[in-house]
């Protein structure tokens, strides 16, 4: 089965960005979906009204997903998905805390209330089953950052004990990909004799990555902070980084990363992951 997935920063809306505001930008975000047509789209920053601006104008899409202050408060990481092909089996949402079933808790260090949400969905053609994660780890919080993309990590692995489907991991990591948490997540660091054996989806990107987040101003010039990873069973065919401007603006102050990819027989990991 092969499927397109993407993940995106909305940005939030808010005035002071003037001719880059949310109403300037949503057709533009509309259509960078539509142009390369995924099968999921892992948002951040998105709003409750912001989301369904969007969803107005990708009718075939649905989204799951919660504010990080409950019900539809504050910022969803909201996954996009097509219905005529996705259906959905179960979905949840925990918080990047010490109590992470507590709505708007606040973990460790960090500045705001972080979340993950996360899917699992049956692909109608083939029967196929997969499980997205979707998170915004803090902006400010090193160790939150860490403990966070620990805690995904936790509840992934207790998931795919249970449920043995193949993993995309997808967001907003605000770390670089010599941070800690990037290089735990592909499995280049342990934590607590924890190692995870995630795929970062920017290996099949020859050259460098560049930068996913740009303040509206563009470029490519550094590092990225937005990013995909697998399980391996998952094949990584292809990913790009969308620099395009459409309709004379820039759709958001990141970056879409898109990856293609190819879903083999679901595999049950061993090992430190446990």
């Amino acid at each position: 089965m092969n499927m397109t997935v993407m993940t995106f920063n909305l940005r939030y809306h808010t005035p002071d960005d003037g001719e880059s505001a949310w109403p300037h930008r949503v057709n533009s975000v509309a259509q960078m979906i539509r142009d390369h047509s995924p099968l999921i789209v892992g948002t951040q920053e998105g709003y409750y009204p912001m989301l369904t601006d969007l969803q107005e104008r990708i009718p075939e899409y649905a989204w799951v997903g919660y504010g990080r202050m409950g019900e539809h408060e504050n910022e969803h990481c909201a996954v996009f998905y097509k219905t005529a092909e996705l259906e959905v089996q179960h979905q949840g949402q925990f918080w990047l805390s010490e109590s992470p079933l507590e709505p708007a808790s606040i973990g460790w260090d960090s500045h705001l209330p972080r979340i993950c949400t996360w899917v699992s969905f049956l692909h109608k053609a083939s029967s196929k089953q997969f499980i997205v994660y979707n998170t915004h780890l803090d902006h400010m919080g090193e160790q939150a950052r860490k403990l966070g993309a620990a805690l995904i990590w936790d509840t992934l692995h207790s998931q795919h004990i249970e449920f043995g489907l193949p993993v995309i991991v997808m967001g907003d990591m605000n770390s670089h990909p010599g941070d800690w948490p990037i290089r735990f997540l592909r499995g280049e660091v342990e934590h607590m004799g924890k190692q995870t054996w995630l795929k970062d989806a920017y290996t099949a990107l020859s050259g460098p990555i560049g930068l996913t987040a740009h303040s509206f101003q563009g470029g490519d010039e550094g590092e990225p902070i937005d990013y995909i990873f697998v399980s391996p069973e998952i094949e990584i065919a292809t990913t790009m980084v969308d620099r395009r401007q459409l309709q004379g603006v820039y759709p958001s102050d990141h970056y879409p990363i898109i990856s293609q990819l190819r879903l083999s027989d679901p595999v049950r990991m061993q090992g430190k992951g446990k």
